[in-house]
């Protein structure tokens, strides 16, 4: 039986007292919990929702979303999370593509109306049937007539359901790809990808009943899913929910409610210590006697941002990597072993991992090369794209796009992205390594690199930096600064200083809109 609720059927029935989610002033244990999934499994049931349907979801980091994601898994259906941002074109080609037949969304605000995008993107959908919409608390709307009340199935006084049976091989999730480099695409993954990718991420994190984590995430992202959501269920310990990254939020709740596990990307780091830095310091010190350990995620971490979140909260970050396509955990330095700042660690168990070079033969130890994955984490393929998938999965190895070394320990150091290279005359140059030399810089609080078209080189190098509050460092001061600290054919010669940078909901950096 592999089917993923089983972990919260097991935590209602041996530890159904447990504090299962924390949203606001609201407790939520597990026996709760596994009621609300029930009531909503019914619910679906009677829509007609049989195994293998996709259903999608559209809704922040709630306690609707836990429940609607669960509820879904019950009946042996497949979740098709969506991003909360998309707009109803958007929403169509995701539900069209999925071929989802229901539709969950949170009804949203003026300032994020996911509901009426989500209500656009269903109704240009001939395919998806149903649409349940989450209202937003304390607002009582007229609903189009073929909509459902999510509020309505909570009141259900049908409250058993056993979860229905799944074989590992069985598709829990579609996730779709951030798109940070062309359109999304869904990654299907199994039962047991993302059951054993809970697994792994328990042990690395060392997490257990008593903790308490805080989804600062995006749930419907697969790293706040696998990480934060599934691992929190799967040990029964608390999941505070925070809708929308605000340092001073995130940094009150920490406090509040005693959380041991952090997990966020870099972006993310960067924003609580600015905060901190900015409003005092005694912010991190009110979290810091609670905090066991910080994981870092999603993008590669600046290792001047890890070693500065390390000495001011005196607790380990641990560096991983993966992504949607590896379910997504791949590879993390491990809390019992030697951490290297800025590497990714080494592989997970059952997970094998190789660099090879553009003809497809392995590369030497500390030679730099494309990073293939093979292992228990590796998605069953990109959903309907058969060509899609057999370029990226070549006799079982997953090819990444990622550009890494091996050093002599077996640990995994990421250059850069395959795609994102800037071949300037000839010479092959890692924005990474620009990156990581700018984030020294005192003014600087962000930046990212691209290539720009150029007659001569064909390629030459451009800086974006989000200046610190109150710099007056210029563009000419900046480019001059990276002159004597880089190579010559290296530094980059535009740089353009802006208030902030085009990201994705988790916080990845979208260097597509900069080109």
């Amino acid at each position: 039986m592999y089917n993923l609720a089983t972990s919260l059927e097991r935590n209602a029935t041996f530890r159904g007292s447990n504090t299962a989610l924390i949203f606001h002033d609201e407790t939520i244990s597990y026996r709760q919990l596994n009621t609300m999934v029930n009531q909503v499994a019914n619910q679906l049931v009677k829509l007609g929702i049989k195994p293998d349907d996709k259903v999608a979801i559209s809704c922040p980091n709630t306690p609707a979303f836990v429940i609607g994601y669960y509820a879904i898994q019950k009946v042996g259906a497949i979740t098709v999370p969506l991003n909360v941002m998309l707009k109803g074109p958007e929403v169509a080609y995701h539900l069209d593509d999925s071929d989802a037949v229901a539709v969950i969304s949170f009804q949203g605000n003026n300032a994020m109306p996911c509901g009426e995008y989500c209500y656009e993107g269903y109704s240009q959908t001939d395919s998806c049937l149903h649409y349940i919409l989450i209202e937003s608390e304390g607002e009582d709307i007229a609903l189009p007539e073929d909509a459902h009340r999510f509020s309505q199935w909570l009141q259900s006084t049908e409250t058993a359901f056993d979860a229905v049976y799944r074989t590992a091989e069985d598709t829990c999730v579609i996730l779709y790809t951030s798109g940070t480099t062309g359109r999304a695409k869904g990654a299907e993954l199994s039962q047991s990808n993302m059951l054993c990718n809970a697994q792994a991420c328990q042990a690395l994190t060392n997490q257990k009943g008593t903790d308490v984590s805080i989804a600062i995430l995006p749930l419907f992202h697969t790293f706040g899913q696998s990480l934060i959501m599934n691992t929190s269920i799967l040990t029964a310990s608390a999941l505070v929910l925070i809708p929308r990254f605000v340092p001073k939020t995130v940094l009150q709740q920490m406090h509040k409610h005693k959380v041991t596990h952090l997990a966020g990307v870099p972006t993310m780091f960067i924003g609580l210590l600015a905060f901190a830095e900015k409003h005092g310091g005694d912010y991190l010190k009110e979290i810091a006697d609670n905090l066991k350990v910080a994981i870092s995620g999603g993008a590669s971490m600046p290792v001047e941002i890890l070693k500065q979140f390390e000495a001011k909260l005196n607790v380990p970050v641990i560096e991983g990597y993966g992504l949607s396509e590896s379910s997504p955990v791949a590879a993390f330095n491990h809390l019992e072993y030697k951490r290297k700042p800025g590497s990714i660690g080494q592989p997970l168990p059952g997970v094998t991992m190789k660099v090879v070079d553009s003809d497809g033969n392995d590369v030497a130890q500390g030679k730099e090369g494309e990073l293939l994955i093979r292992g228990h984490n590796v998605m069953k393929g990109y959903y309907r794209k058969p060509e899609e998938t057999a370029k990226t999965i070549v006799n079982g190895w997953l090819h990444t796009g990622d550009i890494v070394r091996f050093d002599e320990d077996g640990y995994v150091f990421v250059v850069d992205r395959l795609k994102e290279v800037i071949i300037r005359g000839g010479y092959n140059i890692y924005p990474r390594d620009i990156e990581e030399t700018f984030m020294t810089h005192p003014d600087v609080h962000l930046v990212a690199v691209i290539g720009v078209p150029h007659k001569t080189y064909g390629e030459e190098v451009k800086a974006f930096i989000v200046p610190k509050e109150n710099s007056t460092t210029n563009s000419k001061a900046f480019v001059a600064w990276g002159r004597e600290r880089l190579a010559d054919f290296k530094y980059p010669r535009q740089v353009e200083v802006v208030s902030e940078l085009p990201m994705t909901a988790t916080g990845k950096i979208l260097k597509r809109l900069l080109k």
